[in-house]
């Protein structure tokens, strides 16, 4: 059956001004049509009319960068440097993880990033079929890769097996409607350049995407350097790693010769500001890569480094950073950051069909609800979605045509349930963490 939705405002797309008392026309899986009230309801009577009321539609949101289930880490290191962070707090519990807490910090997320009117995202972690697995039940959309890495992982063992398992995942979902998968060598200083090679041979093979941390951190660009000789950018330049299959996460330290060969090749940059923010690792040069017409995506990376996946608060931080540095509004517009979290995070993503809510494109849509004290007056929509908006304030949520959460409540996740399996799993990593 056919299904309207109407609301006091819809956003179509970042590029077009929000439609006041609009509506959208569903078709199975797909928006068919749009256009004002007086003229979509008369012309298709026997479709089910759903009035939203006094609510902004608007695309769902891609987080296009994160580690899902490392929200069991939330708050296990805090004020720390990356590397210090990461080489001697998250690899050593890392080391001793499971899949069962895989799973249940990925529903976790999933909680937060439907309750954020998120759609579509990318992860790269461990025991993925795990997080894959807890994805299908719920009904969001992402593009995932296993974490390889030179030593070996608690889910796969040695990296070779890594290799085979990443294959596995890309010839078991080559067909999947909702997901995709991704060949993800960690970074440069936990892969040498022999693994990150062939990692592209296979995602060359596969026509599938590269997911790698990037010059994230000065050190980081010191490590790989002392190591190899070369910047890490200039490694995966020669190995031909810098291409249009390229998802290259954070690049907070390039230069802007090393911009100018990005945006040459086609490499796409997803852009982590408040993760990069609170572990003091720096601000990214987002408005020269913007000038430089790089296609860039925006992610709140894990929740053990943001704390939370809410995509308003990143839209919001992102412009504001830029804003502030360069003592220039203008620099950075809400279009932007908009654009960055729907309709180019889904192309990055592989997810062309998405990110737009106009006719042939997919149904993944959130709706936000304008009853707030904090969402009035709502002269602009689209400043709100930027500016006010928070995780919450999500009242309902569509992927492929189907209720994902319906007056505030997920109908594909039982969260009591959820927070009480978190909760032993707690109990669990610090009885781990005693016994270091």
């Amino acid at each position: 059956m056919l299904k309207i939705l109407s609301a006091e405002w819809i956003l179509f797309s970042p590029e077009e001004k929000p439609y006041k008392h609009g509506c959208i026309v569903i078709e199975k899986d797909k928006i068919i049509d749009l256009g004002p009230k007086e003229e979509i309801i008369p012309k298709y009577q026997n479709a089910e009319l759903i009035n939203l009321g006094n609510k902004l539609i608007f695309p769902g949101l891609v987080n296009a960068h994160t580690h899902v289930p490392m929200s069991i880490f939330r708050g296990i290191a805090e004020d720390l440097p990356l590397m210090v962070w990461l080489k001697e707090y998250i690899f050593p519990i890392e080391s001793r993880l499971r899949k069962e807490w895989v799973y249940w910090g990925t529903k976790l997320s999933l909680i937060e990033m439907i309750k954020s009117g998120i759609t579509l995202f990318c992860d790269m972690y461990l025991f993925e079929p795990e997080v894959i697995k807890a994805i299908e039940e719920v009904g969001l959309k992402v593009l995932a890769g296993e974490g390889l890495f030179d030593f070996p992982s608690p889910s796969y063992g040695p990296l070779e097996k890594g290799f085979e398992l990443t294959q596995e995942l890309l010839e078991n979902f080559d067909k999947h409607p909702r997901i995709k998968i991704a060949v993800s060598p960690h970074t440069l200083y936990t892969c040498s350049p022999e693994t990150v090679k062939k990692c592209l041979n296979i995602a060359e093979k596969y026509n599938a995407k590269i997911h790698i941390h990037l010059c994230e951190t000065k050190d980081e660009i010191i490590e790989v350097k002392k190591k190899y000789g070369k910047k890490p950018i200039q490694i995966l330049h020669e190995l031909g790693g810098i291409n249009e299959n390229l998802i290259a996460i954070h690049c907070v330290k390039l230069t802007q010769e090393e911009i100018e060969l990005m945006a040459k090749k086609d490499a796409k940059i997803v852009h982590c500001p408040e993760s990069n923010l609170k572990l003091g690792s720096g601000i990214a040069p987002l408005t020269e890569m913007l000038r430089a017409g790089i296609k860039l995506g925006l992610g709140t990376d894990g929740p053990a480094s943001n704390n939370d996946l809410d995509m308003f608060s990143e839209m919001r931080t992102a412009c504001l950073i830029q804003k502030g540095l360069r003592e220039d509004p203008t620099v950075i517009k809400t279009n932007d950051v908009l654009n960055m979290s729907t309709c180019w995070g889904a192309e990055i993503l592989g997810f062309s069909d998405t990110g737009k809510l106009l006719p042939g494109y997919k149904a993944d849509l959130a709706v936000l609800d304008l009853s707030h004290y904090s969402m009035q007056p709502d002269y602009n929509p689209i400043a709100l979605l930027v500016y006010n908006a928070k995780s919450g304030l999500v009242s309902d949520l569509m992927v492929d045509g189907q209720w994902i959460m319906r007056n505030y409540k997920i109908l594909s996740i039982k969260e009591e349930e959820v927070i009480e399996k978190v909760k032993n799993i707690k109990e669990e990593i610090l009885s781990l963490l005693s016994k270091k």
